[in-house]
């Protein structure tokens, strides 16, 4: 396959700026959800079931997401993704109960993960096979600037649900219309006639990539979902609201930083790195008495999580087959789909089996088993960068 262009053409721009929308669309609203169904009447179980439905939707259709972006145009996919999207946030608005509220947010969801598979896929097309990795790097950038929880809650309580959820529509319908001005639409390569019609749940050479995203994804949405709630249990006087924060910062500095390392360092030396800084990260947060160590655990989130998540998403998609990107993606965010799933729920287990200070120790289980899966898989995963 000839190299495409540059990384930073009209298109790549376009695609890049496109999933910033529709992530903010969709993760824009995810604060507002609960309290939203409980004002139309759930109860706060079936409140529940509305905000965690997605999380399950995902995780069912991630292979579907995956074999149809290798099928077909990336752009045609996309395009559906987005308009489910839309569909979905503009129902929030207008439906008059709870029990709608659960239909159209699995509209959303199956809009959400075809658009999360394609435009990765599609961004991975659109760049020169050595600098998948930097594309990447400002994938992921995009989709971190675009949560923004902290936004929608203060703007809700100013101008009301429904009124908020409309901005979230407003950024779902400019995604569709500037993937209209890609010109190219990531038409999919001509595959043999005995795979036309293979359907695969994953891409067996993006495994490893997956295990090693769902390990490290545990820490991270347990802290996003639980980190709050831990430190008033454990009385930490520390101004945990502004976690997050410095690790946007940090993540963003980070990334422009190193974004032309991305295609050039092997795996092993950003895992060890990123394995290192977790280890860090979770002694911190375990032991924080103040707010300069709640600001380094931040800083290290960054340095673990942060930047191993844009360098297994480019490593999927360099271990995988040319024609296989879409199921390559769609097996890194399955991986994603069950660290997003199992941190809270792991979270939820140790508050209730253990004392609150051995809460975050409890997470340091998880470094021998991101060593060991490195470990069996050390050959391929560092040989990836060399796959151009």
């Amino acid at each position: 396959m000839k190299e495409k262009r540059t990384v930073y053409s009209k298109d790549v721009l376009l695609v890049m700026a496109a999933p910033f929308l529709f992530m903010f669309g969709t993760m824009f609203i995810t604060p507002l959800i609960n309290g939203y169904a409980k004002g139309l009447g759930a109860s706060a179980s079936f409140a529940g079931w509305i905000v965690g439905i997605m999380s399950v939707a995902a995780m069912l259709l991630r292979p579907a997401a995956g074999n149809l972006t290798d099928r077909f145009s990336k752009f045609r996919l996309s395009l559906i993704g987005g308009i489910l999207i839309l569909i979905g946030i503009l129902g929030y608005v207008f439906i008059p109960n709870s029990h709608l509220l659960l239909l159209f947010r699995l509209i959303n969801g199956t809009g959400y993960v075809l658009c999360t598979v394609c435009m990765t896929t599609w961004l991975a097309f659109l760049v020169p096979r050595s600098h998948v990795g930097e594309a990447m790097g400002f994938y992921g950038l995009m989709n971190a600037l675009a949560m923004a929880p902290a936004i929608s809650i203060n703007l809700y309580q100013k101008i009301g649900y429904r009124r908020a959820i409309m901005i979230a529509a407003v950024a779902a319908l400019l995604m569709v219309i500037a993937i209209q001005f890609v010109d190219d639409h990531a038409l999919p390569r001509p595959r043999p006639a005995q795979f036309k019609h293979r359907f695969k749940l994953i891409e067996l050479n993006a495994l490893p990539v997956a295990l090693l995203t769902a390990l490290f994804a545990i820490p991270y949405f347990t802290t996003q979902a639980d980190i709050v709630t831990y430190a008033r249990q454990a009385d930490r006087k520390v101004t945990v609201g502004a976690f997050f924060l410095i690790y946007a910062i940090v993540l963003l500095i980070i990334r422009l930083g190193l974004k032309r390392y991305f295609d050039s360092v092997h795996f092993g030396i950003w895992f060890w790195l990123a394995t290192i800084s977790m280890a860090i990260c979770i002694s911190l947060l375990a032991s924080m008495e103040n707010d300069w160590e709640m600001a380094g655990a931040a800083v290290f989130l960054a340095l673990g999580y942060g930047v191993i998540y844009s360098v297994l998403q480019s490593t999927a998609l360099l271990l995988s087959p040319i024609d296989e990107q879409g199921l390559a993606s769609s097996t890194f965010y399955l991986g994603l789909d069950i660290g997003m799933a199992l941190g809270p729920i792991l979270g939820g287990m140790v508050d209730a089996l253990l004392p609150i200070r051995d809460f975050y120790w409890v997470e340091w289980l998880l470094l021998p088993l991101m060593i060991l899966v490195y470990l069996i898989w050390r050959r391929p995963l560092n040989a990836a960068i060399y796959r151009h």
